[in-house]
């Protein structure tokens, strides 16, 4: 009975002290509510992608950076690790983006961008990067929120001029 729970303290045993384990949590909270905050401009929207997939997504980044930290992994070792999250991530996006009957119309762009992003995101948490983190993140927001915006501003602008007026001799 002695073996098996030396074996099983071993195996629980990824810390090496407290320090660690509070990195830890406070890297994989950051981003659960950096990846969330994205998320939820996407939920309100009414996209399909919202806060749970980015809070996912922002956390999973983030651990396939801390794992290989904790593991004492170089610097090129790393950049194979976060190349490798690039590429998996990607085809998360193109799971999102649907394209129309006529091929010329495509959705989800922005929603697969936005993944893209909270990948990123995660990623610079996971680093030890959270100041990067949360200005990336307010970037972000900046352009899912704000942007849309002046957008539908200038697009009611270019509709109604190019509205065609109404001959006065009809009346």
């Amino acid at each position: 009975m002695e073996v098996i729970l030396s074996v099983i303290i071993s195996e629980f045993s990824d810390f090496n002290d407290l320090s660690e384990f509070i990195i830890l949590v406070v890297r994989l909270l950051m981003a659960i509510l950096l990846g969330g905050l994205l998320g939820l401009e996407r939920q309100q929207s009414g996209k399909a992608a919202g806060v749970r997939t980015h809070m996912l997504v922002c956390m999973g980044a983030a651990l396939f950076v801390l794992i290989p930290q904790q593991a004492g992994i170089s610097d090129s070792e790393m950049s194979r690790v976060i190349q490798g999250v690039i590429a998996g991530i990607g085809f998360l996006c193109a799971g999102s983006i649907i394209t129309g009957k006529d091929d010329q119309a495509a959705t989800g762009l922005t929603t697969a961008a936005g993944i893209w992003f909270t990948a990123a995101i995660g990623i610079a948490v996971g680093l030890g990067r959270e100041q990067t983190a949360v200005l990336c993140t307010l970037l972000a927001w900046l352009v899912l929120y704000v942007v849309p915006f002046f957008s539908r501003s200038i697009s009611n602008k270019k509709a109604a001029l190019s509205k065609p007026k109404k001959d006065r001799s009809d009346t």
